[in-house]
């Protein structure tokens, strides 16, 4: 049976070195500022807000909130975001997606400051990480490699497999498995003989949103398997992009779900403000 990948303890591991620097910094003066906007009453968003607000707490680092009613207008969410662009207590701009249909999500996500955009969402940004000289990185792409590096899986001459496209996990993703040396081939659910290009692969990171599309007995014997997938099945079970108990049977590795990636996606988050906040200290 497949060794499970923890991600809770992964990220509480990374949680404690994040709240340990942040503690450091501030000693120095200089407190790691967030700026979370929510607009709107999403559910799903409400309580992811929430989830952030109590990580930002628990690390020592500012949490400025705006939670903006759902009619408003693109106009003042521009306004608030070059406010918050010229303040100098935020290090980072968070604006929780998705967006009212009335606002034009990429004009607000390139109106957040490069300097500032801790979600790795910018242009700016994604230029940089497609380069190789990455700013910031997608909070959770990144959580998937710090779960790689600190189960110490080696990616130098691998072949990974990505199954999922998105500009959130998929593309970004395979970019830094391929700055890891990696060999990577991206898939997604048109892919033609899906089931042979996963039985290839040595790492399968599954970012496709359906669930148990990956079956567990394309899995290699010995592979390792990151399931990013969140998927509720009925009322109230979740189950990730993998067919998880069959491919337990072939991995090495395997991430649960819940408890695997997701825990991370905050994590990164935080890391990504402390960074901001570390070369504004060195500004």
């Amino acid at each position: 049976m497949a060794e499970l990948i923890d991600g809770k303890a992964i990220a509480a591991e990374l949680r404690q070195e994040i709240a340990a620097d942040t503690q450091s910094l501030v000693s120095k003066g200089v407190t790691p500022g967030l700026a979370v906007v929510l607009v709107g009453e999403d559910p799903a968003s409400r309580v992811y807000v929430s989830m952030k607000e109590k990580a930002c707490a628990a690390a020592g680092i500012f949490s400025d909130e705006h939670k903006l009613a759902a009619d408003t207008s693109e106009q003042d969410l521009l306004a608030l975001i070059a406010q918050l662009n010229a303040d100098e207590r935020i290090d980072g701009i968070l604006v929780q997606l998705p967006l009212p249909d009335h606002i034009d999500e990429s004009k607000v996500l390139e109106a957040i400051s490069p300097d500032k955009d801790v979600d790795g969402f910018h242009p700016y940004n994604v230029g940089r990480l497609v380069t190789g000289n990455p700013l910031f990185q997608p909070c959770t792409p990144f959580g998937v490699m710090k779960m790689l590096e600190r189960t110490g899986v080696e990616l130098k001459g691998k072949e990974v497999v990505v199954v999922g496209r998105s500009n959130i996990v998929g593309k970004p993703v395979a970019l830094m498995c391929l700055a890891e040396h990696a060999t990577v081939t991206i898939c997604h659910s048109r892919t033609r003989e899906l089931d042979k290009k996963v039985a290839a692969a040595d790492v399968v990171i599954a970012a496709v949103g359906r669930p148990e599309m990956i079956k567990g007995d394309w899995i290699k014997p010995g592979a390792v398997v990151i399931d990013v997938g969140v998927n509720r099945v009925g009322d109230k079970k979740l189950v990730g992009d993998v067919e998880f108990d069959a491919a337990c049977r072939n991995a090495a590795a395997i991430t649960p779900v819940p408890g695997g990636v997701g825990p991370m996606t905050i994590t990164m988050l935080l890391y990504n403000t402390l960074v901001s906040a570390k070369r504004r200290s060195e500004r």
